[in-house]
């Protein structure tokens, strides 16, 4: 099997050589609550809140915060706050490249606005539901990091049922991301970890279809620049474009 995680690729070079902060405290605890909100409120059997709270608790934020977030995401916690709501966002950066943007807000005009203004000032333009989510499907994915037998790899990655696997070996990043359907994701987290392969990560991620080669390097500068603008805004939870950049690109961004 092999495969292709082009934007995955593009997220771990992009942090290399980016200064931006990591994400807000606000934008870690709504993960949480997410997590919890979709599945059960215990980390042990929710592979997703687990991959948030170690996210959450690797930048800092108490164990009381942490708490709240599950029990709101449960329903267990009431505070008065406006109940958060889950929206998927979509729209086009310079070149038409399709972006798809997931947030959690308790005002969704409020959010769009932010939004709209962010593409507008990095040459894009915020479009309408559906305009590019059908480049895109939602899968699964595994992230393990480290060195692999990959013979054990194929062989757990076939038991799991996964759908495609990548061999990663860069400078920075030396592992392998595995794909799969959702419903198979738990199961395939599980027998991974049963063969003693070193699971990092866990999550959902929209995939394109098919990506826009860009070469242009102030096209690129464009792109990078209304990713991280978009992913600085509380509100929002994941950014996920169809576009691919040379390392050397990339370098001369730096």
């Amino acid at each position: 099997m092999a495969g292709h995680s082009k934007w995955a690729n593009i997220k771990r070079q992009k942090a290399r050589v980016d200064a931006k902060k990591g994400k807000t405290f606000t934008q870690l605890s709504r993960a949480i609550i997410v997590a919890a909100r979709n599945g059960i409120a215990d980390p042990d059997g929710n592979f997703q809140l687990r991959t948030a709270i170690d996210k959450a608790k690797a930048a800092g934020i108490p164990n009381d915060n942490i708490e709240r977030a599950i029990a709101k995401g449960a329903g267990t916690f009431e505070d008065g706050d406006a109940k958060l709501e889950e929206i998927r966002y979509e729209g086009y950066g310079p070149g038409g490249v399709a972006i798809l943007i997931e947030a959690l807000t308790d005002n969704r005009n409020r959010t769009a606005a932010y939004l709209r203004e962010a593409f507008k000032k990095n040459g894009g333009n915020l479009g309408e539901t559906g305009c590019v989510s059908w480049m895109f499907a939602q899968k699964g994915v595994v992230t393990l990091e480290g060195e692999i037998n990959e013979d054990l790899l194929l062989e757990a990655a076939m038991e799991g049922e996964a759908e495609t696997y990548e061999a990663i070996a860069s400078e920075d990043f030396i592992g392998a991301e595995v794909i799969t359907e959702i419903p198979s994701l738990d199961s395939l987290n599980r027998i991974l970890q049963d063969r003693g392969l070193p699971v990092k990560e866990v999550e959902l991620r929209w995939i394109p279809d098919n990506n826009i080669e860009v070469t242009d390097s102030e096209q690129a500068r464009s792109l990078l620049k209304l990713i991280d603008t978009l992913e600085s805004l509380d509100d929002v939870q994941n950014v996920t474009a169809n576009f691919d950049l040379a390392d050397d690109l990339i370098a001369v961004l730096a």
